[in-house]
């Protein structure tokens, strides 16, 4: 059936998605391809920087072109990876397929069995993945919650005069200020931010 904001198989893409779609090109199946493609590139090159003994007469001048395959990524390119993916019945052995085929327009296919040489698909998805979730936490998530922090922060120090009766168990309790109150929410936000900007994303 038709995607809709009913039969989406979360919330995250279905009522919430004009929110997340922010999202989509580094979390979708499109990112995670597009990953794909980076680390498989990626790695072709520092083999041909390195260099591999059979590798040491690939034209240099041919690394740039080699980048623009991941910096230039478009749906597109998803869709014919993914018509490759109907033959193979593998995900990453489709995007080793879709570069050769692109290292051939760019007249460098005697070196494209090097493309992805000595490595397995867990290499790829186990490297793909942690810097797919990288991207979108430092490109998108912790700025937003920055501007959710600095608004609080403001809050804070505007109403840090305008008096409030705190209350305890249901009953009146200390006379408080509704900026110290915002600034505990601050606070525990801050700590949280902090705490998921120091994670550590592992890779093999």
């Amino acid at each position: 059936m038709p995607l809709s904001s009913l039969n989406a198989i979360s919330p995250v893409d279905g009522r919430y998605h004009r929110l997340t779609s922010i999202l989509g090109p580094l979390l979708s199946e499109f990112g995670l391809i597009h990953h794909r493609v980076e680390v498989e590139v990626k790695y072709f090159i520092d083999l041909v920087l390195l260099p591999l003994p059979q590798l040491e007469d690939f034209p240099k001048d041919k690394t740039e072109a080699m980048r623009a395959l991941y910096l230039n990524f478009s749906e597109s390119d998803a869709q014919k990876i993914k018509e490759f993916e109907a033959t193979t019945n593998h995900d990453v052995k489709a995007v080793e397929y879709w570069i050769k085929e692109e290292m051939g327009k760019l007249g460098v296919s005697k070196w494209s069995e090097f493309v992805h040489f000595g490595l397995t698909s867990q290499d790829i998805n186990n490297t793909a993945i942690p810097l797919s979730l990288k991207r979108a936490t430092e490109e998108v998530y912790l700025p937003l919650i920055d501007e959710v922090i600095e608004k609080l922060s403001g809050f804070a120090m505007e109403w840090k005069a305008v008096p409030v009766l705190a209350r305890t168990h249901g009953q009146s309790a200390s006379p408080v200020t509704v900026g110290k109150e915002i600034r505990v929410f601050e606070d525990r936000l801050r700590i949280q931010r902090d705490a998921i900007a120091n994670s550590i994303y592992a890779a093999k």
